[in-house]
């Protein structure tokens, strides 16, 4: 490397040579000063290659910055389900509750009626109050030094993760928020899995067991349309592993999404919650999973669930307003909710234990 670049030097100084000779007549200038300018030119790095760098080792900084990988953001699941927040962006940045009212009582139907006058019949009124839930991320630092330093914009990296990060425990709340706590309400059927053994200790989940759901939701006269089945990663795996026709239409490339099944519209999510197997409980958000707690896949009706999104703030402090750290925080707040506007039209198949 050593002999390679003595002859890097020698090639160098022919070329400023050859060239400052040739400039200095037209300049009216000594012939050393192109030679000498020349010279140190080829030793000053332009562009991404130099003028003559060659047996120079450098560094090349691309500033691209590789995130870590998650399936969590995907909650295709929430798609459609209908939308209150404008009622939350009208009423200010300070709004934490919307208020929805519900009239459970359909009007008495009279059929070949021959009395009269025909009996009232009052619908009653329910107000629901329902709370958005409040996001806050920590603070990350920014050193002034960091921001000179740094090939790549590390504020923008850094509002991207943070917003990945809302996104992740936004979907996750979702999804256990709409989740049945237990199986005590019969207008919420939580079953289990009854497959075989999978090696783990967990019962595999078959295709029974979801035409077993489908006629709780029938017998409950839960609507078709806007039947939702958001199948846990275990239960995908499942029937993947044993039914072809699954197999085969598990993805539709035409519209991206799986293909439906027995009146449910499937999706699937890595995050849903855990429950006790054996008590059929739900467990508390963000409670860690013990031995014989499972993933259970959840159902829901779109008629039972809404959603809202508050407002969204960046807050953000300068290093000129921090003189003995010298460095920028950064972090957001983000207010919104995913929940159940009644205790029905839900449900859940949990992996039983075997």
């Amino acid at each position: 490397m050593k002999t390679k670049l003595i002859l890097s030097i020698l090639f160098s100084l022919a070329v400023s040579l050859f060239a400052g000779v040739g400039l200095a007549a037209p300049l009216a200038v000594s012939a050393w000063i192109p030679v000498t300018i020349l010279f140190i030119m080829q030793f000053i790095p332009m562009g991404s290659s130099g003028i003559a760098m060659s047996g120079v080792y450098r560094e090349v900084w691309t500033g691209a910055v590789k995130e870590e990988l998650s399936t969590l953001q995907n909650a295709t699941f929430l798609e459609g389900i209908e939308d209150y927040s404008r009622y939350v962006s009208s009423a200010g940045d300070e709004m934490q509750v919307i208020h929805l009212v519900y009239m459970g009582v359909l009007p008495e139907v009279l059929i070949n009626n021959t009395t009269y006058p025909i009996p009232e019949q009052v619908l009653g009124e329910e107000d629901i109050p329902i709370p958005l839930d409040k996001y806050q991320t920590k603070p990350t630092p920014i050193t002034d030094d960091e921001l000179y330093a740094l090939s790549y914009d590390k504020i923008a990296t850094v509002k991207g993760k943070h917003t990945k990060a809302i996104n992740i425990s936004k979907f996750q709340k979702a999804i256990h928020a709409i989740a049945p706590a237990n199986s005590s309400n019969s207008k919420m059927p939580v079953l289990l899995t009854t497959g075989e053994d999978d090696g783990t200790g967990r019962k595999r989940l078959v295709i029974a067991d979801i035409l077993s759901l489908k006629k709780k939701a029938d017998a409950l006269q839960i609507p078709y349309e806007g039947r939702r089945l958001v199948l846990c990663e275990d239960h995908i795996n499942d029937l993947l592993l044993v039914y072809q026709n699954f197999k085969d239409q598990y993805y539709n490339y035409t519209s991206g999404k799986i293909a439906n099944l027995f009146s449910f519209a499937v999706f699937e999510y890595s995050g849903n919650p855990y429950y006790n197997a054996t008590r059929k409980v739900k467990l508390a958000f963000g409670a860690v999973p013990e031995a014989g707690d499972q993933k259970a896949s959840i159902f829901f009706s779109m008629e039972r669930v809404v959603r809202a999104n508050g407002w969204t703030k960046m807050y953000y402090s300068e290093a000129k307003t921090d003189p003995a750290n010298q460095r920028n925080l950064v972090n957001f707040r983000h207010n919104a909710l995913v929940l159940p506007t009644q205790e029905d039209g839900r449900g859940a198949i949990i992996s039983a234990n075997v």
